[in-house]
């Protein structure tokens, strides 16, 4: 297994989550992880320049209004490398955001050479376009942009073009803004909100979401956003939202996605996003998120 540390903050409007990496691994990811019996190789950093050392309105690659899309660009590029190159060299990529903008280059490298799906657990729709968002910010763009919607269409560097749309799974949406809420209905990805987690339960939820993502792929991208969980868990993030998931819910979520991969050999890459140590209560969130990732990974109480 491979870490992969994307340090960008281009995509948020609050600066602080390009140290979600190093606040991840300081609540001893790679230990957690190692107890699954996996071999931990940790690749560093991608080398990030400080959002403050850039201007978010100089010449961008598109239309519409987007701000630091031409630093997301850049950085895109250099992870979908990242992680096409960990799953070449049989090595499953994860990486550790960063602001959800970063999901775009991770999908177009798990996405390279392959169909995949998605499973995206999020407060939020991340669905929005240049055209279409309310305030500029990218993190709220990636399924959009990976899925070619808007002015993305012509952008060869955002898009997955492995990334299959009727294999797109939303778990635990609670925050969409109008246009994207009309946007996800009109397209063929699957959305799952909070209510319906209420009304069905995590376990029927999540099983299903796996059932639809997985279809005739050949792996599934997994992409949790610390914002999914309740900010009474995870305190530390950019975007809270109340009524999110509780800690046993997460758990139960990604413990899930271990069995399912044990016994289908589906998860083929995962990221893990919007951890904001600035926000943050002693490092509560970063730990959070080390504790998911090796659930995710295989590791149980017995």
């Amino acid at each position: 297994m491979r870490i992969i540390g994307a340090p960008s903050d281009y995509g948020a409007n609050r600066r602080g989550v390009d140290m979600g990496p190093s606040a991840i691994r300081y609540a001893d990811l790679a230990a957690g992880i190692e107890v699954t019996g996996a071999t931990v190789h940790d690749a560093g950093d991608l080398a990030v320049p400080r959002a403050e050392e850039r201007d978010p309105d100089r010449e961008q690659p598109t239309v519409g209004k987007a701000k630091f899309l031409r630093e997301t660009r850049e950085v895109s590029r250099t992870l979908a490398d990242a992680v096409a190159d960990s799953l070449a060299d049989g090595e499953f990529p994860l990486v550790l955001g960063g602001d959800h903008s970063i999901a775009i280059g991770s999908l177009a490298g798990t996405a390279r050479d392959a169909e995949v799906g998605a499973v995206w657990f999020d407060a939020h729709g991340d669905f929005n376009t240049p055209e279409t968002s309310p305030s500029g910010n990218v993190h709220g763009m990636p399924v959009a942009a990976a899925l070619g919607k808007g002015s993305f269409a012509d952008a060869t560097w955002a898009r997955a073009d492995g990334l299959r749309e009727e294999n797109v799974v939303f778990v635990g949406l609670r925050d969409i803004d109008e246009h994207e809420r009309e946007a996800i209905n009109e397209s063929d990805v699957t959305a799952f909100t909070m209510s319906d987690i209420d009304e069905r339960g995590i376990s029927t939820v999540v099983e299903e979401a796996l059932d639809v993502a997985s279809a005739g792929v050949d792996g599934v991208h997994v992409s949790f956003d610390l914002d999914w969980l309740d900010p009474n868990e995870a305190p530390g993030v950019g975007t809270p939202v109340r009524g999110g998931a509780t800690y046993r819910e997460a758990h139960w979520a990604l413990e899930a996605v271990a069995n399912r991969d044990a016994e289908d050999g589906i998860l083929r890459s995962m990221e893990l996003v919007e951890v904001n140590p600035i926000l943050d209560q002693s490092n509560r969130t970063a730990e959070m998120a080390a504790e998911l990732a090796a659930s995710a990974l295989g590791k149980r109480i017995l």
